[in-house]
């Protein structure tokens, strides 16, 4: 193995930044809800809450060697505990806006589907180390596709079909760079896409939403309000944006302006430079996480890495297209920033284990 080097600074100084900047805004962004309420704001109570536990957790995995992630006992245990909480939420997990998605435990609630990111990542990683020179046979990669597919499912019957897009785009992420033929990987892509978009059709309101996605202002008061309120969000930042906490379109215009939609609000307030500034952020993160990847001293170390670094690039992606306009509106919150308990407190531990790889990684490429 190679020689233990610092952390890495960039990665490091990078997640902190961002994750200062979503105690501020989700603040900013939820104040008139809390308001409206009539108590304190409890959004920004339980992001700073969950921001202690997620860095708690983040300084512990960075002094975890990774390597004992390959252990196939602790593997097989994370996938149970996965499936049993993805289970257990469709069965006691109560149901919000129609979906089955949280359970409460003492008073916090728990998303499973953000578990699952990191399960299917970490087995992932030890199963394409493994089979990584058979990956052009389809009997070699079956049981990775299998809990692929199982992960997957439970998560679309919650239904939560962007986190369940998103596990399949990371788990393809990794396969790819393990060297799967483009045919193949074309083949399950479009499998994975024809799958999404019937079950989509199926749903009436999911498909009122592609329709008014493809042009939102034909419906702007209907299924395409939301997407209209956050490009007049954007729009109206301009350069420098209205100022820390003066947004107009949080103030109920602007549906879940502290989750979905808070990168619409922080555009708003601080403009095109801090837009900018979150966007290079996330591009940073991406950056350094490939040098990892690349400078990891093993193939599972590489895996691992590619695949935590996707989780985030992935989502950070689809969040700011969603906000631009240039997809589908889907419940995929900003990486860190997010009002999310669960998905800051996942994301945190993963960028804890990120950072133990870059410790070990290489001095050269």
């Amino acid at each position: 193995m190679a020689r233990k080097l610092k952390w890495d600074v960039w990665l490091f100084a990078t997640t902190l930044v961002l994750v200062a900047v979503s105690i501020l805004m989700v603040y900013s962004a939820s104040e008139a809800i809390a308001a409206r309420q009539g108590e304190e704001n409890p959004f920004v109570a339980k992001q700073v809450l969950f921001a202690v536990l997620g860095l708690v957790s983040m300084f512990a995995a960075m002094h975890v060697d990774y390597t004992r992630y390959r252990n196939p006992r602790v593997i097989l245990a994370v996938i149970a505990l996965t499936v049993v909480a993805l289970l257990a939420v469709l069965i006691v997990g109560p149901k919000i806006n129609g979906t089955r998605r949280w359970f409460g435990v003492g008073g916090i609630g728990i998303q499973p589907s953000e578990l699952a990111k990191l399960t299917l990542i970490l087995a992932a990683a030890a199963f394409l180390e493994q089979r990584m020179r058979r990956i052009d046979e389809i009997r070699a990669i079956a049981p990775l596709l299998s809990l692929v597919l199982l992960l997957a499912a439970l998560v679309m019957a919650q239904p939560d079909y962007g986190s369940a897009a998103t596990l399949i785009a990371i788990v393809g992420v990794m396969m790819f760079a393990a060297g799967l033929p483009l045919k193949y990987l074309a083949g399950l892509g479009g499998l994975a896409a024809g799958v999404l978009a019937g079950l989509a059709v199926l749903e009436p309101y999911r498909l009122r939403r592609l329709l008014a996605f493809l042009d939102p202002w034909q419906d702007r008061f209907g299924d395409g309000f939301q997407v209209v309120q956050s490009i007049i969000a954007v729009g109206t930042g301009g350069v420098a944006g209205r100022g820390l906490g003066y947004s107009v379109q949080k103030l109920f215009y602007l549906p879940y302006p502290q989750t979905d939609f808070i990168f619409a609000v922080l555009s708003e307030e601080l403009g095109l430079v801090g837009s900018t500034a979150i966007v290079a952020c996330f591009a940073v993160i991406a950056w350094r996480g490939l040098r990892t990847a690349l400078r990891a001293p093993d193939a599972f170390g590489s895996f691992l890495a590619l695949g935590l670094t996707a989780m985030i690039a992935v989502q950070a992606f689809v969040n700011i297209s969603v906000v631009l306009g240039m997809l589908p509106t889907k419940g995929i919150t900003l990486p860190f920033v997010s009002a999310g308990g669960s998905s800051l407190l996942v994301s945190l531990a993963g960028m804890g284990v990120l950072l133990n790889i870059s410790q070990h990684a290489s001095a050269t490429s």
